[in-house]
């Protein structure tokens, strides 16, 4: 019951428990952060030697060598083209994996675990790893790519699909249960409509977040504009390798802002 006559000076905003509670946490994070800190092996001299160095790389950039510039634009279109690529079918590979890892759409429990297993084993490897796995398989050039950037976003876009779907309102579904009709049409006129909105957003996200993570992938010869860059740094070109990092920034704007005027005409 709250005391109507305490004064301010009464009020206290934790009890003595929960401010030992506080300071017991402030004192691990502070433990965990020192610890982390004391257990890396850092070469202090070479961080401190790291801005005459940074300097110095500058230096060497400046100008940016185009002499190669049609090859760099070839190859940047060629990195587009991955990500697109990619992305369109790994939004058709995820839809029924969402769908089975949905709760309230999967058939049974078996199914329901495949869907997680297969979003979770999609997420848990970086893009790069997959790139060297399928590299090792198919062999350097843009179909390694593909798969790469592909299995990765399957897991992106399946759970997000499937956290849209579990949040969809029953009463549509159930009205049209009620109704006798099929499951295929349940899914394309009581769900689709609803996880529609999310649909979109999340694939136009992914594209964005591909066209980045297809920029490093040819550093594992994966295809794409890192297969220059890569070149450039092992043949200390800096210039040229100055003149592949604009155009790679030049290219993320230009897909940030596809993905902002898309997310605006198609949300």
């Amino acid at each position: 019951m709250v005391d109507l006559d305490a004064t301010p000076e009464d009020w206290v905003r934790y009890t003595p428990r929960q401010r030992l509670a506080r300071y017991l946490a402030y004192l691990f994070c502070i433990a965990a952060i020192v610890w982390a800190i004391t257990s890396i092996d850092v070469i202090w001299p070479w961080v401190y030697d790291a801005p005459e160095q940074m300097a110095d790389l500058l230096g060497r950039m400046v100008p940016p060598d185009t002499s190669n510039l049609p090859q760099i634009l070839w190859v940047l279109l060629e990195t587009v083209n991955i990500a697109t690529i990619a992305t369109a079918i790994a939004v058709v590979v995820s839809l029924p994996v969402a769908y089975i890892a949905a709760q309230n759409t999967t058939p049974n429990a078996a199914t329901l675990w495949l869907g997680r297993f297969i979003l979770v084993s999609s997420r848990s490897v970086n893009t790069i790893i997959w790139a060297l796995l399928f590299v090792a398989i198919f062999g350097p050039g843009i179909v390694a790519g593909i798969l790469a950037i592909m299995f990765r976003s399957i897991g992106f876009i399946g759970k997000l699909l499937g956290e849209a779907i579990e949040e969809i309102d029953r009463k549509p579904v159930e009205a049209l249960e009620a109704t006798g009709a099929s499951r295929f049409k349940v899914i394309l006129y009581a769900i689709v409509p609803q996880v529609m909105p999310a649909f979109w957003a999340v694939s136009i996200l992914r594209w964005d977040i591909n066209l980045r993570e297809s920029t490093v992938l040819g550093l594992v010869g994966a295809g794409g504009i890192g297969l220059i860059l890569q070149g450039a740094i092992d043949t200390f070109n800096w210039q040229e390798a100055a003149t592949v990092l604009l155009a790679i920034l030049v290219l993320v704007i230009i897909g940030e802002f596809v993905a902002m005027t898309l997310r605006k005409r198609i949300i």
